[in-house]
Formats: structure tokens, C-alpha cells, sequence
């Protein structure tokens, strides 16, 4: 990875998710079970504060924000994320085994698909739901050179920038279970997990298992998960989008 690519990840980091480590989640997780319950969005209320630990992504220079709120939809609380030609997420920092947690499961519902959505392009890199797992950085896992870049980056931007990402998306027209590089950078990888309009207006269930994905996107065991996003953007298409995400949750296998 070129120095010029690191500052452009933490600037850019596909729009802006870095996620430090937080060991004070991190010791409350380790005493939950079975289930780590990271978006708790049923409990919250219709129009209130989102759960504890979930904050606004913004972006400072994308002047339109996509708007989050807290909305019943078929008589459970839930995340309704409107985008107009803009693009904004929501983040949670944590701090999860994924040797113990490997699983993550969750629901959203899309309403429209993209017609400019291309996800081998930089102008296409817009997706009506998006669910991002990010991974702390491991200087293990990388060679002396890049050991060196990552720490620069540390001492410009005060953090480093996470190892890897994987990107769970909806898209509109590639085969579902595609896996390919984000076209911003090589470190974080893009899985289809829907695609198309059969499934619009409909709830969808997912679950996947993050250690098997990470171990075939990058050849290797992942490190510790450091943070989870949803985001629905449409800054790059100029189309439009509304889309509803429902609980998160972590389990064993």
C-alpha cells in the first residue's frame, strides 16, 4: 500500500468509516453470552436518541446528508435512512472475538435499486444498504514497510487506520455472493449479499459468517473486529433512496 493510498483511506475510508477500538464496550461485550445485541433498535423509541453507542457519520465535505430516524414499521422499531444525492452513515465502536462471535446477523428493507450503481467504479460506489464490518489493525499481520505507513498515518491522524473492512451490500445488478475490492482501495471487500428487485419492500433476514468471509476475501484470519456501520448513500448517482435496517446482532457459531 502506497503512503499517498494511506492518507487517502483515512480521509476517504469508502466516505470516511474509520472505527477505533474501545475496550471499555469491549469488556462489557465479553459478558453479554451467547448474543452480542449491537444495534438494539426495537427497544429504542419512535422519533427518540439512537441506541447507546450509535453515532452519526457525517462527512465534511458532502454538504447533503443522508437522514436517519427512528420509525415503526410494521409495528417494531426500527432505522429508516433517506438519501437524496447525498451520502452519511451510522457507527458503533466495538471491540469483538470474531474467533468467538463469527456470525452476524441482521434485517433491512430495501424500497429501489440504482440505475447508475456500479460497483467496479468509483462514480458508481452507491448502494441503497450498505452493513460494514471493520478490523483493527494488526501490525502481526503486515511487513516492516507497511508497519512504517501505518504508523506515519498514527502520528498525522492520532489513530491508525483500520487493517481491512468487509462491505455487505444490496446491489442492483451484480450476481448475489460476488465478491470483489471496493474501487477506493484493496482493503476493504464488497460482498453482494442481495441484488436486484425481487426482494424490494420486503424484510429481508441475513446472516453471515464474518471469519469464513474475511479468510476468502483477504487469505488470512481476521483480527478483532473493531466497529460496525450501516450506511445508505447516493452522492455519487444522484439518485435517491429510502431504506429500513432492523436489529444487529453478533453470535456464536
Amino acid at each position: 500500500m502506497k503512503f499517498h493510498s494511506l492518507l487517502k483511506w483515512r480521509v476517504v475510508f469508502t466516505f470516511g468509516i474509520l472505527l477505533l477500538v474501545c475496550p471499555e464496550v469491549s469488556e462489557l461485550l465479553a459478558k453479554t453470552g451467547d448474543i452480542l445485541e449491537i444495534g438494539k433498535f426495537s427497544a429504542a423509541k419512535v422519533g427518540g436518541d439512537f441506541p447507546p453507542g450509535w453515532e452519526p457519520l457525517v462527512f465534511k465535505k458532502i454538504k447533503q446528508h443522508t437522514k436517519y430516524e427512528l420509525v415503526n414499521d410494521g409495528g417494531e422499531v426500527v432505522i429508516k435512512a433517506e438519501s437524496k444525492s447525498s451520502s452519511s452513515g451510522l457507527i458503533k465502536k466495538i471491540r469483538i472475538n470474531p474467533e468467538q462471535y463469527p456470525v452476524v446477523s441482521w434485517r433491512w428493507k430495501v424500497t429501489n435499486i440504482y440505475a447508475k450503481s456500479d460497483i467496479a467504479k468509483k462514480e458508481g460506489d452507491d448502494y441503497p444498504a450498505r452493513l460494514y464490518i471493520t478490523f483493527e489493525y494488526d501490525p502481526a499481520k503486515l511487513p516492516f514497510s507497511q508497519r512504517v505507513k501505518f504508523n506515519v498515518a498514527k502520528i498525522l491522524y492520532g489513530e491508525y487506520p483500520p487493517l481491512g473492512a468487509i462491505n455487505y451490500i444490496w446491489e442492483g445488478k451484480e450476481t448475489e455472493g460476488t465478491m470483489v475490492p471496493n474501487s477506493y482501495t484493496n482493503r476493504v471487500m464488497m460482498i453482494v449479499v442481495e441484488s436486484g428487485q425481487t426482494k424490494l419492500n420486503t424484510w429481508v433476514q441475513e446472516e453471515r459468517n464474518i471469519l469464513e468471509d474475511f479468510k476468502k476475501a483477504f487469505g488470512e484470519s481476521p483480527p478483532v473486529i473493531s466497529g460496525v456501520a450501516i450506511m445508505t448513500d447516493t452522492d455519487d448517482t444522484n439518485e435517491s433512496a429510502i431504506t429500513y435496517y432492523g436489529d444487529i446482532i453478533f453470535k456464536r457459531k
